[in-house]
């Protein structure tokens, strides 16, 4: 494990995901939560050189399908995963880099349909166990998106 002090982050964050070409997308950070999950659409399998991959869309933005990126990555892993209200679901697990307070950050992502949630991406403890704590009554740590970027993600172009 790497040696670095600790970050304070808040409840809510704007991260970068520089394998989708994605450089704001509010999350929330969860430590109730194990694994990080993304909002993730099309999702489509396939194989590549003898190995499972799988190619999926992102939306970074709440309530609207603008700016969507597509992505390719290795199948890490299916996990069964129990939700806050206690359903079940196998769920595709990616190995994604998540950049969080200028830090890059490789996290195991799992892909579900995340359009009823309040955020596109969850980031769980396991991803920030990386030298993160999380501060529940502080929010944007990190900075604030522009507000254009704001403004957009409400669906307000």
């Amino acid at each position: 494990m790497p040696n670095h002090s600790n970050t304070i982050a808040g409840w809510r964050e704007w991260v970068r995901l520089p394998q989708a070409d994605v450089e704001w997308l509010k999350a929330k950070l969860d430590t109730g939560a194990r694994s990080s999950a993304l909002h993730a659409f099309d999702v489509e399998e396939f194989r590549r050189d003898g190995a499972d991959w799988v190619r999926f869309g992102i939306h970074p933005w709440q309530d609207t399908d603008a700016d969507a990126a597509t992505v390719e990555l290795p199948v890490h892993d299916r996990r069964v995963i129990r939700s806050s209200t206690g359903h079940t679901q196998e769920r595709l697990v990616v190995l994604m880099d998540v950049v969080l307070h200028d830090r890059p950050v490789t996290a195991e992502v799992t892909l579900t349909n995340r359009d009823e949630m309040g955020f596109r991406m969850l980031i769980g403890r396991e991803a920030l166990r990386n030298g993160f704590l999380v501060d529940a009554g502080r929010s944007f740590v990190g900075g604030r998106a522009p507000r254009d970027i704001r403004r957009r993600n409400r669906g307000r172009a």
